[in-house]
């Protein structure tokens, strides 16, 4: 009888333990509307800039430290902001939707999603996920800064991807030879902020 009051008593403790714990955990939906993400892409002649759009996502946190999270990018919001002439904006866009870059049509979303996240100090994090560009998948690596206030909470990153790892092949030096000045460099950068409400 002593054993079974025990067992009963254990198993009492454990199921509270978990509902506890469940409490340190929350999940907070990010703001499509507020949040930006800013990319950067360099030539050997120059450099263009614009934005692109989050689609959906959420952080993930626990005893309120960030702990995971899954976000998709609309790949056919991408936007320039530093060609003043209309045309020639809507013709670097359309080629970056096209085959020749994200392949939009084909490939609408891409994705990161966050695998393990490493506390470094202070609202500093260094997160890990895999991202996935054009249907493929890589790991990937970048520090990540977190704030707060009773209404909001902001996630900040500076996330550089090598596009040769997405099979994003025009003017790369990875795949072609003699490109001169007319080389575009693998790597581009996406300036990144989420807002999430409370």
């Amino acid at each position: 009888m002593k054993k079974q009051v025990l067992l009963a008593l254990s198993i009492v403790a454990i199921g509270w333990n978990a509902v506890a714990g469940n409490d340190n955990k929350s999940v907070l939906t990010v703001n499509a509307k507020e949040s930006k993400i800013e990319w950067l892409g360099k030539k050997v002649t120059g450099e263009h800039k614009g934005m692109i759009s989050i689609a959906s996502g959420d952080l993930e946190f626990n005893d309120d430290k960030l702990s995971g999270g899954t976000f998709e990018i609309d790949m056919l919001s991408i936007t320039n902001s530093d060609i003043e002439n209309p045309e020639s904006n809507q013709r670097l866009v359309g080629h970056l939707k096209s085959e020749d870059f994200f392949g939009v049509e084909k490939f609408p979303k891409a994705t990161l999603v966050i695998k393990n996240v490493t506390y470094e100090k202070g609202t500093k994090y260094t997160v890990q996920g895999d991202i996935t560009i054009k249907g493929i998948t890589k790991g990937i690596s970048f520090p990540v800064q977190i704030s707060s206030n009773d209404a909001s909470t902001w996630a900040s990153a500076t996330i550089t991807i090598d596009r040769s790892d997405f099979d994003v092949k025009y003017g790369s030096g990875s795949f072609f030879d003699g490109l001169g000045d007319k080389m575009i460099y693998d790597d581009f950068v996406l300036n990144v902020t989420l807002v999430a409400n409370k």
